[in-house]
This record gives C-alpha cells, sequence and structure tokens, in this order.
C-alpha cells in the first residue's frame, strides 16, 4: 500500500502499480505487474505527483513538453521537444520543479517480477540509462519520436488485448525493442553533443588535476566516480557512458588512469618511498596501489623508479 505517513518532504513511497493508479485517480490495472498509461486519453490527477517519489518497479515516460535546453560552458543541448525518461525500483523521482508537473504521453510501469524466468531480468540492468537523471533524459527527433510512440502503441495494444499464452512474450518482446532504440538514440545523442561532452571532459580532467596536485587526496582518499559526477552536475552513470562514448573508457578508468601518471611523476621526480606515494594519492594499503600500478604500467614501483637510474 502507498505509505501516506511521510516525514515533512519525504518522498511517497509506491509498493504496487494499483498505489501508481489510485494516485493518479484512474481505476486498478489490468495487470497486476504492468501497466501502460495514455496521457492523451486517461483523466490523470497530477497533484500527487509534484511530491517527490519512490517507484518498486520501473519506469518508461515519454514526455512531449520536456525541455532540453541545459548549458555547458557555451554550449546548449541540442532537442527542445520531448524527451523519454527512465527510472528503476528504489529510484527517488519527481521534482521540486515544473518536470512533474508536465504529463508523459505514455508512462510504461512494470514490476520486476514480470520479468522473472526471462532474460530480460539480467539484461536490463546493463543499461545504465536507468540511473539517468531527469536532466540527461532522451532527448528525441521527431523521426526517433515516431519510432518511439509508435512501440508504446503496441504495447498499449497488447496489454488492452485479451490476455493469452503469448501475451507476456510478446510485450517482453515490445520492452526489448524499445531498450534497444533508446539505447541506440543516447549513443546518437552523446555523439551530437560532442562539443558539450569534450567540454565536459576538459572539466573532468581539470577537476582530477586539482584533486591531486592541492593533496585532497591525502584527506578524502582516491577520488570516487560519484565524487567526480557530483562537481559535473551529472549523475555516475551517464558520466560513465558519456565518457565511454567519447574515449572508449569509463570515469573509473579515467580515475586510474590519472592515478598512475601522477604516480610515474612522484616516482620519478622525488624520494617518496612507494609507500609514502601510495599514501599521497589516497591509498590506504600501499599493496593496494602497488598491485593496481603494475597491472597499468607492467612494472612495480619499484621497478618503474630504478629504470630513471
Amino acid at each position: 500500500m502507498l505509505n501516506m505517513k511521510q516525514e515533512e518532504n519525504a518522498p511517497l513511497k509506491f509498493e504496487s502499480l494499483l498505489d501508481a493508479h489510485r494516485l493518479f485517480g484512474l481505476p486498478k490495472p489490468k495487470h497486476p505487474l504492468i501497466t501502460i498509461i495514455n496521457g492523451a486519453t486517461d483523466q490523470l490527477d497530477m497533484n500527487g505527483f509534484r511530491q517527490n517519489h519512490v517507484l518498486s518497479f520501473y519506469k518508461m515516460s515519454y514526455k512531449p513538453n520536456l525541455h532540453g535546453k541545459l548549458k555547458y560552458g557555451q554550449s546548449f543541448y541540442d532537442f527542445d521537444g520531448g524527451g523519454l525518461l527512465f527510472a528503476s525500483p528504489g529510484q527517488i523521482i519527481g521534482s521540486n520543479d515544473n518536470e512533474a508537473s508536465v504529463c508523459s504521453e505514455y508512462t510504461l510501469l512494470i514490476h520486476p517480477d514480470f520479468f522473472l524466468g526471462h532474460q530480460i531480468a539480467r539484461t536490463i540492468k546493463h543499461y545504465g540509462f536507468f540511473s539517468y537523471a531527469a536532466n540527461e533524459t532522451l532527448h528525441l527527433s521527431d523521426e526517433e519520436r515516431a519510432t518511439i510512440i509508435s512501440i508504446f502503441k503496441m504495447i498499449e495494444t497488447e496489454l488492452n488485448s485479451r490476455i493469452d499464452d503469448f501475451s507476456q512474450h510478446v510485450v517482453i518482446a515490445q520492452i526489448e525493442l524499445l531498450l534497444n532504440y533508446a539505447n541506440r538514440f543516447y549513443k546518437r545523442q552523446f555523439i551530437t553533443r560532442k562539443a558539450t561532452n569534450n567540454d565536459l571532459l576538459q572539466k573532468l580532467e581539470a577537476l582530477l588535476n586539482e584533486y591531486f596536485n592541492d593533496e585532497t587526496s591525502l584527506s578524502k582518499g582516491i577520488p570516487t566516480v560519484g565524487y567526480l559526477a557530483e562537481h559535473l552536475n551529472l549523475s555516475p552513470s551517464y558520466l560513465s557512458d558519456m565518457l565511454r562514448s567519447l574515449t572508449g573508457q569509463n570515469t573509473q578508468q579515467h580515475i586510474h588512469n590519472k592515478l598512475i601518471e601522477k604516480a610515474k611523476e612522484l616516482l620519478s621526480t622525488t624520494r617518496l618511498t612507494v609507500a609514502e606515494v601510495a599514501y599521497q594519492l589516497g591509498f590506504e594499503h600501499p599493496q593496494s596501489f602497488s598491485k593496481l600500478f603494475k597491472t597499468k604500467a607492467k612494472l612495480s614501483p619499484l621497478e618503474f623508479r630504478q629504470s630513471f637510474n
């Protein structure tokens, strides 16, 4: 049941699809594990969704008036039309701005149990965009929108048809099609925003340089993906996917590369012991540093230092 006893500003918690239907002012869903809500035909009460909320199921929704004019440096996001948003179970969604008041054209809600016994139960966790923030939504061109809407309509038709032995298999195949197109379109989005993303890449490099040069690592340890994402105003998943599209490496690999680069500098220009270098870079245990260094540099820290003598 919907947890109505909330502390002030605490998110609403939805345990079932029935909770969501009740708050929308809709009759109970036809299926307990999956529902599709058509914002164009269903009379929706949006008041309950102005507060942040936590779902126990996956959410995929298309909003026709979700703007993408987010500025980084001198660049802006390119699409100013509709957007596709994703959320996974346990994620806090909604907003304290106008996003929650924008009605979705389609909203697909799926309880994880709907996928049990099917491969998608495992593969859906590989789609990083379920962890993206609202400002990292997938902005669609007119052609892309037509493709996505056609898939939502197929799912709607199937769910509103008579349930038979094939229904679950057909709907799961349609969901997989939706996810694969979203994956393709996100890759396009990274490409079309290459100038913006290159600006972010430069900011990431500057942030890492500052972190190690100011010896922040001595007090805070090795920089985390979460730390970098927060300072760049991105979600960790979006940052890693963006970097992978530009460089072929995720955020953790960028951190490791910067660690090794700084380690080589310290080993070749100072008299610090290997343990002291490890501690200065934020490692709690010198053995962990030596293991990473040898993996990346193909030499132990001592062997690397000796190569300069």
